[in-house]
């Protein structure tokens, strides 16, 4: 049998629950930086973002995020562009949901970016048409059936 000359095993790997719930400063752009919002995970690392200059960009996940802060589909993220690739760009932060908020009404994003904010905002949307789904039977029509 061999020796184990590893550090652990994978409950290691998993770690303590880092305290991401907690508050943090919120951290808005610098130069060289843009805001941008995951248009879809590409898988490896990567993911294609529009950012808020109207550019696609193909944005490569830092390391220290990698397996640890999980970006889906309409996130709002600050990205790192580079001097010698427009097209490219590198994800330094994902914002959480409230802090996207306070970016959008600090006027840091503008008005035109949907935030996620869920299933039930999605629903409430589409209640505003006018248009019911469902159909409406007299008792008449009940007492035929």
């Amino acid at each position: 049998m061999p020796k184990n000359k590893g550090k652990g095993g994978k409950n290691r790997k998993r770690g303590k629950n880092e305290a991401d719930d907690e508050k943090r400063e919120l951290v808005f752009k610098e130069d060289g930086q843009e805001y941008a919002q995951v248009l879809r995970m590409l898988g490896n690392g990567r993911c294609e973002a529009q950012c808020i200059d109207n550019i696609k960009r193909l944005c490569h996940i830092r390391g220290k995020m990698h397996k640890k802060v999980w970006i889906a589909a309409g996130d709002i993220i600050l990205v790192g562009l580079r001097d010698y690739q427009d097209d490219k760009a590198d994800v330094i932060l994902k914002y959480m949901p409230d802090e996207a908020r306070l970016l959008k009404a600090y006027g840091e994003l503008p008005d035109n970016i949907r935030l996620n904010e869920g299933i039930s905002g999605a629903m409430d949307d589409e209640d505003e048409d006018g248009a019911d789904d469902y159909i409406e039977f007299e008792d008449e029509d009940i007492d035929k059936i």
